[in-house]
């Protein structure tokens, strides 16, 4: 029996899965996103937080330490250089994962895992937030009526516009 056994062992030896996951880890932090299973990306967002929670403190301890998992000196420095001054203020969940449907091979559900602070796209829509709706009920009243007649009268303005401009051109 497996009780309290909760991690995934992915069908591989530890050894394996070792350098499966430390693999992994340094393709993360060098191209700060990568396209895999589910399953694995869930072993690694459990493999590779702690060593990048570990960047926030530089000290040769900790080089050492995630040194001793990785076993790649340019991505310790990436790590402990450009990653952790954009993680030093987050408290946690430094990597997201955004699924993307199924492998055509094997049916395999796959994803993308990437590091939060990284994803330019995301950040642009957080940092210019959407005008505010204002809830309006379904009935017609005052302001539905005053607003309805101006919209229309600027489409047949514009209409007239484009219709003069044309014989004009040609």
């Amino acid at each position: 029996m497996r009780h309290n056994k909760k991690f995934n062992h992915l069908s591989r030896k530890k050894a394996h899965r070792d350098a499966l996951l430390a693999n992994m880890t340094i393709a993360l932090i060098m191209r700060k996103r990568i396209f895999t299973t589910l399953a694995k990306a869930k072993a690694l967002r459990v493999y590779a937080e702690p060593l990048i929670n570990r960047a926030k403190e530089d000290s040769m301890a900790n080089r050492r330490l995630v040194f001793s998992y990785l076993q790649n000196k340019e991505a310790v420095t990436e790590l402990f250089r450009e990653i952790s001054q954009k993680i030093a203020d987050r408290p946690g969940g430094y990597t997201r994962i955004l699924k993307t449907g199924y492998r055509l091979g094997d049916n395999a559900k796959t994803c993308f895992i990437e590091l939060v602070d990284y994803n330019e796209n995301m950040l642009n829509d957080k940092g210019a937030k959407k005008a505010g709706k204002t809830r309006r009920s379904r009935r017609g009243g005052k302001a539905a009526e005053a607003a309805a007649p101006a919209p229309a009268a600027e489409a047949v303005v514009e209409e007239t516009v484009v219709a003069e401009e044309t014989p004009a051109a040609e």
